[in-house]
């Protein structure tokens, strides 16, 4: 084939056989991986198996198993059959593993049973970047996302659920019926073998009745009355689209605004982003190792008492207000119309009165004070605007004042809304595509967090990789 850039003969023996690092060029990611494993104490993050058993056949060192796994996350391949091709045909993992190529079960009892050892290399990751001076602004973006657990939708229940299908299994008994009697009055030989199948689909929907009446009674006596028969730490979620909920986890994360590295995650069964803003923000805090900070969240995340919690611990959180009044569609005025002055501890109305605290009843329990002017509010021409009832009442949580200093924040930070989303919904994004459209392939929420801290690792490795480079990088994990 004249004209066309030829290659060597497959069958041609050479005098000296090439080195395998040849074929890995010096700025290769695969040279970080070499390093910064190498560098890790594995003894001292928990792995199993660094001292080796003195008979027996000899195991694959946890390093090399270790590094398998953070090459795989890094280029796609999660599954551990996969892997075990991988080290097969692959030039990158026959250089990093020293042309060891471990079965596919041996890759993923490592992944199982070193779980915690797991999660600490990627904390470890972290501390090198604080290390490197990486964190020098004290802000982070904090986010939730759900994940698709291993559970199908079918294989979950709820109480909801269980009614649901009960009423479908019900309504499929008596069309069923309807169709045996019109059999029944027919006589002859179709009619017969007809009967004859509704009478098995009938009888198998009543058994399948049975076992949901006893599916109920399951998931009524469960904490959380929900049970799912797959994964039984999975849990039904819902997502933005109607209908579109998924049974899943709900993974958390805090990444630092400067190099949109993920500084602290978290894997939960929880459904909702309400309680996770301190949580988040003191693991942030922790490993950034900053006395204040500044933790940017979306609405989900708005709850008092979270706020509340964050007083005097140094997270500093900036979480717009969740509106949930519906007197803007009735036309009414709404809280933000009505000014509260700290001074003289009384609101404003539009109308120019001052609302003042009503009296504490003896028998009241809860933390809510009461603003009203009765006498203003009789007379009053835009009473028709404000409120339906007799008197316009403003109701105070006794510590607002934590959320105005949150309000306060928000107002001078305008551009915190486009951080946050710039910041913590990119690392999401890139994780479900290397994903692809499927599932967390372990099971249990222990498991689950391990897959999860391998994503991060590969993610904040790839990050670091676009910032410093693979030389300078090199040079500083060396150092």
């Amino acid at each position: 084939m004249k004209r066309f850039v030829e290659g060597e003969d497959r069958r041609q023996a050479t005098l000296l056989p090439d080195c395998l690092d040849d074929y890995v060029a010096p700025d290769n990611p695969v040279r970080i991986i070499e390093a910064f494993v190498d560098e890790l104490d594995l003894a001292a993050l928990g792995f199993a198996g660094v001292v080796p058993e003195v008979t027996g056949r000899p195991a694959y060192h946890p390093a090399t198993l270790l590094k398998i796994y953070v090459y795989g996350y890094l280029n796609r391949i999660q599954s551990s059959r996969r892997l075990e091709r991988e080290t097969q045909r692959n030039l990158e993992l026959m250089w990093l593993t020293g042309r060891l190529m471990p079965d596919f079960k041996t890759i993923a009892d490592f992944r199982r049973d070193n779980g915690p050892a797991i999660r600490a290399a990627c904390a470890q990751f972290v501390v090198l970047c604080r290390q490197l001076n990486l964190f020098t602004r004290a802000v982070v973006a904090i986010d939730g996302s759900k994940f698709k657990a291993v559970n199908n939708r079918d294989k979950n229940f709820t109480v909801a659920k269980v009614a649901k299908r009960i009423e479908q299994v019900e309504a499929s008994i008596a069309r069923y019926l309807a169709a045996l009697d019109r059999a029944d009055r027919q006589d002859n030989d179709v009619a017969e073998a007809k009967t004859a199948r509704l009478k098995e689909k009938i009888e198998g929907l009543r058994r399948q009745m049975q076992a949901l009446r006893e599916m109920g009674q399951q998931v009524e006596a469960a904490p959380d009355q929900q049970i799912s028969l797959t994964d039984p730490d999975a849990r039904s979620m819902a997502t933005s689209g109607k209908g579109t909920g998924i049974v899943g986890y709900n993974v958390q994360m805090a990444v630092e605004a400067e190099h949109h590295l993920i500084v602290a995650h978290e894997v939960t069964n929880v459904g909702n982003d309400r309680t996770q803003l301190l949580a988040m923000g003191r693991q942030a805090q922790d490993v950034m190792a900053c006395e204040e900070l500044i933790a940017l969240a979306d609405r989900g995340y708005f709850n008092g008492d979270e706020v509340l919690a964050c007083e005097g611990t140094g997270v500093l959180p900036c979480v717009p207000k969740t509106l949930t009044s519906g007197n803007t569609k009735r036309g009414l005025f709404t809280g933000q119309d009505f000014i509260y002055d700290a001074e003289h501890d009384h609101y404003t109305c539009p109308a120019g009165q001052h609302l003042t605290k009503g009296k504490v009843r003896s028998d009241r329990r809860d933390n809510i004070d009461h603003y009203r002017n009765l006498t203003a509010c009789s007379a009053c021409a835009l009473k028709p605007r404000c409120t339906p009832d007799k008197h316009k009442r403003v109701k105070r949580w006794q510590h607002e004042d934590v959320l105005d200093r949150m309000q306060d924040r928000l107002e001078r930070m305008p551009e915190a809304m486009t951080i946050r989303r710039q910041t913590v919904e990119h690392p999401f994004g890139t994780i479900k595509a290397w994903m692809g459209s499927t599932h967390f392939l372990m099971k249990t929420l222990e498991k689950v967090k391990t897959e999860m801290s391998l994503h991060v690792l590969a993610y904040n490795l790839k990050r670091m990789i676009n910032i410093l480079g693979v030389g300078p990088l090199l040079k500083a994990l060396a150092a």
